[in-house]
């Protein structure tokens, strides 16, 4: 989540100049945007992903403005399929429709979203329900980047929508390479994750995660993850890989 990259790439640089040089505050939307494009996010508008992920195979499906997110499993069950498009959740285990009740269907629904959600960063933050604000300037391991927290709107932000989120995104390549998020969903905790194992699917900048926590910080502090990261301060939890990555795209 096309072989060749756009022209759009090459205009990359020359934004983002512009956005450091300028004396006002960047424009969180632009960097957003441009980290868009320097991913590969038009692709992503009209294709289908498959991925695997923690012995579960994903496909993700986007046509413009509608979806289908299908994951699949083998458990003590049976084959389980479960699939969440925009008007529609559902369970098949050996190819029967399961009855779930409320509890299970939140269960669903989180578990495949949050999968999806990450894998398909940064192309998610331009949902409607997204609010963005710059930050500042940064540096890590060296390199200069922007931070950008994004926050949810209650009206369309679904059951986390009081979730905090800080990005990094660089200020020459325009690459989301690290990202903190506050969470409250079952329980409330933070994570830090820097992205390793960057490559290009079908035209689509894919990455897997080190995820990493600390204990001090509250929902406003998750922007001083990039300092305990520095000083070698954080709790490592665990890596976030995606395998078998494809993309296709759709035709119009």
């Amino acid at each position: 989540m096309p072989a060749t990259f756009p022209v759009r790439f090459v205009l990359l640089p020359v934004l983002f100049v512009a956005l450091a040089c300028s004396d006002a505050p960047p424009d969180p939307q632009a960097i957003v945007d441009a980290a868009m494009a320097a991913h590969g996010g038009e692709v992503l508008r009209r294709a289908v992903v498959e991925f695997d992920f923690r012995g579960a195979h994903f496909t993700v499906t986007r046509e413009d403005g509608l979806f289908r997110y299908e994951r699949r499993y083998t458990d003590t069950t049976g084959t389980v399929r479960e699939v969440l498009a925009n008007d529609t959740l559902f369970r098949a285990v050996d190819g029967e429709v399961v009855a779930l009740n409320e509890k299970e269907r939140l269960k669903v629904e989180e578990d495949v979203n949050s999968v999806v959600y990450f894998a398909l960063l940064p192309f998610p933050l331009n949902d409607p329900a997204v609010q963005k604000r710059y930050l500042g300037l940064d540096t890590l391991r060296g390199e200069p980047y922007h931070e950008v927290e994004i926050t949810f709107r209650k009206e369309g932000g679904g059951r986390d929508y009081q979730d905090r989120f800080v990005y990094w995104f660089h200020q020459d390549r325009a690459t989301m390479d690290y990202l903190a998020y506050y969470y409250y969903t079952n329980e409330t905790g933070s994570r830090f994750r820097e992205a390793f194992n960057v490559r290009y699917v079908g035209g689509v900048r894919f990455a897997d995660y080190r995820n990493y926590t600390a204990d001090t910080l509250g929902p406003g502090d998750i922007e001083h993850y990039d300092t305990l990261f520095e000083e070698g301060r954080l709790r490592p939890v665990s890596e976030i890989v995606l395998e078998n990555v494809t993309v296709r795209p759709l035709e119009r």
